[in-house]
């Protein structure tokens, strides 16, 4: 008998956990670098895209038992899709939530490290947009493992209509 696929195949969420984790660390430690020079918004939004490629590369390589599937420009072009989906969830989110916590207490909770890398300069950390940040990547972790469990490396037939409709309009 066939092993049927469930939307939560608990190997599968593993994978996908341990991968989209690191995926989530290189988007939060790039969107702490970038917040030293831009302003929240620009943080959250300039650390997305870093971790968008890094993404790309692990899951395909690792979740969803998609790495020989041959289809490696279809994935890319439902990833996209998938991402500029989950962009909108992580900054939306990250603004709601900050915007909430401002409503409740204007002044940001900034907490300073005991060391620091640098000598003489301690690291501050706003501990408001950090939480902010975080929510919007926990919400968008959910929705990127549903879209790419269904869309993105499973054939749905929409690369293929999509790509007929681009054909289409070259003509």
């Amino acid at each position: 008998m066939k092993n049927k696929s469930t939307l939560f195949n608990f190997k599968d969420l593993i994978i996908y956990f341990l991968i989209a984790g690191t995926g989530a660390t290189v988007q939060f430690i790039a969107g702490s670098f970038f917040r030293n020079y831009v302003n929240f918004y620009t943080s959250v939004s300039l650390g997305y895209i870093v971790s968008f490629v890094v993404g790309f590369v692990l899951t395909k390589l690792f979740a969803f038992d998609a790495r020989n599937t041959n289809q490696t420009r279809r994935e890319m072009v439902k990833f996209g899709i998938v991402a500029a989906i989950s962009f909108g969830i992580t900054v939306g989110v990250a603004a709601l939530t900050l915007a909430i916590l401002h409503s409740s207490d204007p002044n940001d909770f900034i907490y300073q490290l005991p060391f620091s890398f640098i000598p003489e300069k301690y690291r501050e950390i706003n501990v408001t947009e950090a939480s902010s940040t975080l929510a919007g990547m926990g919400l968008s972790f959910v929705s990127n493992y549903i879209l790419h469990k269904t869309f993105t490396f499973k054939s749905t037939g929409f690369y293929d209509r999509a790509k007929a409709i681009v054909h289409l309009g070259k003509d």
